[in-house]
């Protein structure tokens, strides 16, 4: 490509950098990605990635914090975090919005465990062992402990029965 070309195509994806968080906020790595899929280079996504960045208009750490808000009343911390991590958010960076969001919101797991639970069954039912399995491996899934989902099926009296 001719140097002209370069820079055509530079200027390209810096507009379609900008374009792309006028609609939603966006992780670099997401963003990135979006640029390559819309046909851009790696360098030219990575310099478009770079300039917005320079401009404070990308913060994984804004985007972590932001997601965890939204999210902390509906899902286990260990879900978030994963969702995080798919985004590309460093495990590092989710760690600490997640300290922060905690300081002002204190989620209660047990509380969103115990919704999980009643999503499936009511208190005092008896399963046997295949819908006990399966009972776990949904919550597990969703990023319960296996620890805190015993201790509310035995508050909640659902046992499995031979």
């Amino acid at each position: 490509m001719t140097d002209t070309g370069t820079q055509e195509e530079l200027r390209q994806a810096r507009k379609k950098a900008m374009r792309l968080l006028e609609r939603m906020d966006r992780t670099e790595k997401g963003l990135k990605d979006r640029l390559v899929q819309a046909g851009f280079s790696e360098s030219a996504s990575e310099d478009a990635v770079a300039f917005v960045k320079g401009y404070g208009y990308i913060n994984d750490s804004r985007y972590a914090e932001n997601y965890i808000f939204s999210r902390v009343h509906e899902k286990s911390r260990q879900r978030i975090l994963q969702e995080l991590y798919q985004k590309g958010v460093a495990r590092g960076t989710a760690l600490e919005a997640w300290d922060r969001v905690c300081e002002l919101e204190q989620p209660d797991e047990r509380r969103l465990l115990r919704n999980a639970v009643e999503k499936k069954c009511s208190p005092g039912m008896e399963l046997d062992a295949r819908e006990m399995r399966r009972l776990y491996g949904y919550l597990a899934r969703r990023g319960f402990r296996a620890g805190d989902i015993s201790s509310v099926l035995e508050e909640m009296d659902i046992r499995a029965v031979l």
